[in-house]
């Protein structure tokens, strides 16, 4: 079913370009597009390919983004838009988050060749080394397994897979009932499975992660704007508020104390709806962040029409390669408008 609404969705947006809706009904102020992994394609069992692009894709990606006259913003110009009135030149804001070692690797020099403006959301614990990159861990678990046991709650599961769509789907379930859980039950559970399966999460993690001087070259580039993820990267809305809250000043503190400036822009764990709640959105104005971001898709936009502290932006799925269907996302022409009703540091 999630595979025939994914098709469907693609055949909408196809003929949205052909029927000439990204060019006549171009709306809003524009557009934040999210990116999670940027690295060249690989083979064998990939559950996450839906996050990931390569380093051509976002060359031409940009290319076709600059032909099609789009302003590249950082998220502070980002802000000024969207509460004034609208601008001739509609804006495209590239985003990544997760802080992996995959963007100064791969996209960095793509961004850098490009002299395009983008902001990280880093998530601190994982530059620290402390981070937990679970859902690699089950990754590697599944994809090196055919029968797999593991807790879940008070219960022992046992599973077995044999071929890759069987993978798929069991790590899709894994990954809903792991992203369901507090913080602490999801750190003992995954750390029994990577236990019982010999797989080491830390150094995995670490891996994965850009360390402090990764992130320090990157923060001396002034077309770099440097976000906060929180600490862990936990789904909020699985934690008490003062947690929740607790992980999103720390996040802000250690990043302004690693990289001697104010951290003004937030990107919320996840993102989507099931992550955050609406008093989270309170939240990140009380910790003082100017911005904060989804992944709830949406364009942005203009005279305060659009939360600041829950902006929309567009996840590409990496398994698409149509720069079709890209113009038609970032025109606006396949969201439906959003009624006014309050003021770009109010609205929710």
């Amino acid at each position: 079913m999630a595979s025939d609404d994914r098709w469907l969705e693609r055949l909408r947006l196809e003929l949205a370009w052909f029927t000439g809706q990204a060019m006549l009904r171009s709306r809003g102020a524009g557009a934040i597009l999210r990116f999670r992994y940027v690295r060249p394609r690989r083979r064998g069992f990939q559950p996450l390919r839906e996050h990931e692009i390569t380093p051509q894709f976002l060359d031409r990606a940009i290319r076709a983004l600059k032909r099609w006259n789009y302003d590249f913003l950082g998220m502070d110009e980002v802000c000024r838009r969207a509460v004034m009135l609208p601008e001739k030149r509609r804006f495209v804001a590239l985003t990544f988050d997760g802080a992996g070692k995959d963007l100064i690797t791969y996209a960095y020099p793509v961004l850098a060749r490009h002299a395009v403006p983008f902001t990280i959301y880093v998530p601190t614990a994982f530059p620290d080394g402390v981070g937990e990159a679970w859902w690699i861990g089950l990754e590697q678990v599944i994809a090196r397994e055919s029968r797999i046991d593991l807790m879940m709650g008070d219960q022992e599961q046992r599973f077995t897979v044999a071929d890759k769509a069987g993978k798929q789907a069991l790590f899709s379930h894994l990954e809903s009932w792991l992203r369901s859980a507090p913080p602490a039950d999801l750190s003992a559970a995954i750390a029994d499975l990577c236990t019982r399966y010999r797989i080491d999460l830390a150094a995995l993690s670490r891996e994965a992660s850009m360390d402090w001087e990764d992130l320090a070259r990157l923060a001396g580039d002034p077309l770099v704007t440097i976000g906060s993820a929180t600490v862990n990267y936990p789904m909020l809305a699985n934690m008490k508020d003062a947690a929740a809250l607790r992980e999103m000043t720390m996040g802000k503190a250690v990043a302004e104390a690693a990289f001697q400036c104010e951290i003004r822009h937030f990107a919320y764990p996840f993102g989507d709806r099931a992550s955050f709640r609406r008093n989270h959105v309170v939240m990140a104005e009380q910790a003082g962040f100017a911005s904060a971001a989804s992944t709830i898709p949406g364009i942005v936009e203009a005279e305060g029409r659009t939360n600041l502290r829950a902006l929309p932006r567009i996840s590409w799925d990496g398994r698409v390669r149509s720069l079709r269907m890209l113009r038609v996302l970032v025109s606006g022409a396949a969201f439906a408008p959003v009624r006014p009703t309050g003021s770009a540091t109010s609205q929710t």
